[in-house]
């Protein structure tokens, strides 16, 4: 006998919907529930909120299944988390109040249990049949604030699998971690019809709202080729994070480097300051093989910004990227950072800054980007870190970026790493000389011999023994050997630092 119930529940599975499934397959694309099959280990997904609709309910041709929102819990590689997908299939994936209702009761699940929050996106923002109504929409929505109260309590990730204007981007953007799908993902906060109503504005969709143009704008941390893509990064994310805040991070059995990488870090950077290198192929030396998980790679490529595994456990990185601006701190590239550490420390994830900086970006184009703003940014997040750090000055170390960037005893590190080829100072030598000696050199018999000279002089000043000398950094290593004193040092660390933790305060004031 099938009960009322069932039977409205098998209404709602993509079984009972061939023609709206076989759309969905045309463009491409996987309905909600495929995906969470797709997701979530066999048999683990358990549904709420299946038979919700929208009141009153429309009519047959206008049924909304579930009101576009597929909600429950799951377990993704044996873990528990709550997963959202939205539905295009229905009202086009359009969030109405009673999916609201859901949304909102999936995030108090999350916060009640402690566990993720994995939100897949095709379609949404508001259903405007629902919203051109003021008793309805005066009221606001306090989904808004439930998410962000999330925020920092559970990692929350998102895919963008379709079309995510409006509500899906805003959401997203409070996600912790979002990827998308290129040619199908589309994310900013008003579609090209709206801007065309608003403002007469033509828009090119593609190179405004796609995938790699987002990651290029920083809202998306990664742009993917497939759905499978979309969802294996979510995973390999999650992996690296504890389900809440309260949970220590995920260990994992140790394992190396990569080989090659490990035999080839001790040459890697090179002694000539003027000749670039990748500082990919020195976090390739140092951390676990295949356990990297880069943060807005496309966006300020100047600072890399992943989660990664040393010995197994896992490490938040920063780093400047010298084939980028030479590795100079700008303002996105402040930014960019500050997130990861903000990231890092809501769930106890220790940090590593590897440096090589000329100093910070100067000119117009960076006071017009806010310089002073984001480097404060960054050094309050750096100020009120809780979790233990470690700074690594690979070579150049230069000026108020050295400072902002955890440079020596600044933020109190765990541990200070200088490498062979490392130099700190003010400033660039060659430039202070310039400016500081202009006339003494413009009045020597031979003034290229004597600024030479100057330059030489104070260059044996600003190497890394001399700056362990002065004990502004602990210890002087091979790159290759600083893998083993992180690991001893991470092997015996509290997960959270005594003094930041017992200041009586709420909270900092963050910079506009």
């Amino acid at each position: 006998m099938e009960y009322p119930h069932e039977r409205r529940h098998n209404d709602v599975l993509d079984a009972a919907r061939p023609e709206a499934v076989a759309k969905q397959h045309a463009r491409g694309k996987l309905t909600a529930r495929e995906r969470i099959a797709l997701l979530v280990d066999p048999d683990s997904f358990y549904e709420i909120g299946a038979l919700a609709v929208p009141d009153p309910m429309p009519g047959p041709a206008e049924s909304v299944p579930a009101d576009a929102l597929v909600t429950g819990t799951g377990r993704i590689d044996g873990r528990p988390a709550v997963v959202i997908a939205t539905d295009f299939t229905a009202a086009g994936g359009s969030n109405g109040v009673v999916g609201n209702e859901k949304l909102r009761r999936s995030w108090e699940i999350a916060a009640a249990r402690g566990i993720p929050v994995v939100m897949l996106f095709d379609g949404g923002g508001h259903r405007l049949q629902e919203g051109l109504d003021a008793r309805t929409f005066a009221g606001g929505f306090d989904i808004q604030q439930v998410q962000t109260r999330l925020s920092g309590w559970v990692p929350m990730v998102a895919a963008i699998l379709g079309p995510g204007f409006g509500q899906p981007t805003l959401t997203a953007s409070l996600c912790d971690y979002v990827v998308a799908v290129r040619g199908t993902a589309s994310l900013g906060m008003a579609p090209p019809a709206l801007v065309r109503a608003a403002t007469g504005e033509e828009i090119d969709a593609e190179s405004l709202y796609g995938a790699d143009a987002q990651a290029g704008f920083g809202t998306i941390d990664l742009a993917v080729d497939t759905e499978e893509d979309a969802l294996d990064a979510l995973r390999w994310y999650l992996e690296l994070l504890p389900a809440n805040a309260d949970q220590p991070p995920p260990t994992e059995h140790p394992t190396g480097p990569d080989p090659e990488a490990a035999t080839r870090l001790d040459t890697v950077v090179p002694a000539n300051l003027r000749v670039g290198y990748d500082m990919d192929l020195v976090i390739a030396g140092l951390v676990d093989e295949e356990s990297r998980v880069d943060l807005k790679s496309a966006y300020a490529p100047n600072v890399i910004t992943a989660l990664a595994r040393i010995e197994g456990r896992p490490i938040g990185i920063v780093a400047n990227q010298p084939l980028h601006l030479a590795g100079t701190l700008d303002a996105p590239g402040a930014r960019k950072a500050a997130h990861l550490i903000s990231l890092c420390d809501a769930f106890a994830i220790p940090i590593l800054v590897l440096m090589d900086l000329p100093g910070l970006a100067v000119g117009t184009v960076a006071e017009r980007e806010g310089l002073a703003r984001a480097s404060a940014h960054l050094s309050l997040e750096l100020g009120a870190a809780t979790v233990p750090t470690f700074t690594v000055v690979a070579r150049k170390g230069y000026g108020g970026g050295y400072v902002v960037m955890s440079g020596g005893r600044t933020y109190h590190p765990e541990l200070v790493v200088a490498w062979p080829h490392a130099e700190t100072a003010v400033m660039a030598v060659e430039t202070a000389v310039e400016l500081v000696y202009r006339s003494e050199i413009a009045d020597a018999t031979d003034p290229g011999a004597h600024r030479a000279q100057m330059i030489e002089a104070f260059q044996q000043r600003l190497t890394a023994i001399r700056a362990a000398e002065g004990f502004g950094v602990d210890v002087v290593l091979k790159p290759s050997q600083t893998r083993a004193w992180l690991d001893q040092t991470l092997s015996h660390l509290p997960p959270r630092r005594a003094l930041e933790t017992r200041t009586p305060r709420l909270h900092p004031v963050a910079p506009l």
